[in-house]
C-alpha cells in the first residue's frame, strides 16, 4: 500500500509541476538589475529605472565613452531587457557647416521645446539637444539623442523623465567631446 501511495505521488508530480509553471507563465518576471553605472557612464541604475518594467536580463552595448573626434564622428549606446529595447543615449558630432534636421511637425503628441543647447526638444518617449561646441581644434555641432520604452511608466511622467536624462547627458556629453560652448 505504502508502495503504491509512493508511486502515486511520483506520478502526479510532473502534473503538479506543469500545473504551477503554467501559473508562473503568465507572471512577469522581477525587475532586471542593471549595472551601477551605464551608457558611456552618465546614468545611474534609478536614472533608467523607470525605463526597464520587468525581466530577466540586461544587456547594455555600446563604447565605454563619448570621445567624439573628427574621425569618430558617433556613439550610441542600447540597453536591452531580455532583448527588447528599453534606452537609447547617442551623440553625434559634425561639422558646423552641416546641419541636423529635425522635423518636429513628425512627432505626436507635439513635442515640448527644452530649453538647453542651442535647441532642444522633449516628447514623451524621448528628446533631442543639439549645441554648437568650441573645441580645441575646431568648431562642431553635438547631437544628443535619448529614447526610451515608456509603456511601463503612468501618463505624464516621461517628458519630465527625459528632461533629467537629457540635462545630465549634456553635462556629461559636454566634458567627454571637450565642447567648450
Amino acid at each position: 500500500m505504502r508502495a503504491r501511495r509512493t508511486f502515486l505521488a511520483l506520478a502526479a508530480l510532473p502534473f503538479a509541476m506543469a500545473v504551477v509553471a503554467g501559473c508562473t507563465e503568465g507572471t512577469n518576471a522581477a525587475a532586471p538589475k542593471l549595472p551601477e553605472r551605464t551608457c558611456f557612464g552618465v546614468f545611474s541604475r534609478s536614472d533608467l529605472d523607470p525605463l526597464m518594467g520587468n525581466g530577466e536580463e540586461v544587456k547594455e552595448v555600446g563604447p565605454i565613452d563619448m570621445r567624439l573626434t573628427a574621425e569618430r564622428r558617433g556613439a550610441t549606446c542600447n540597453v536591452d531587457v531580455d532583448g527588447k529595447g528599453r534606452f537609447l543615449a547617442s551623440a553625434t558630432r559634425q561639422p558646423l557647416e552641416q546641419s541636423f534636421f529635425w522635423n518636429p511637425e513628425m512627432i505626436r503628441p507635439a513635442p515640448d521645446e527644452l530649453a538647453l543647447g542651442d535647441r532642444g526638444l522633449v516628447y514623451d518617449t524621448g528628446a533631442r539637444v543639439v549645441l554648437t561646441c568650441k573645441g580645441t581644434k575646431d568648431v562642431f555641432q553635438l547631437e544628443l539623442s535619448l529614447s526610451g520604452s515608456i509603456e511601463h511608466m503612468k501618463k505624464g511622467e516621461s517628458r519630465p523623465l527625459f528632461t533629467k536624462l537629457m540635462t545630465k547627458f549634456l553635462d556629461v556629453a559636454k566634458e567627454q567631446t571637450q565642447c567648450g560652448s
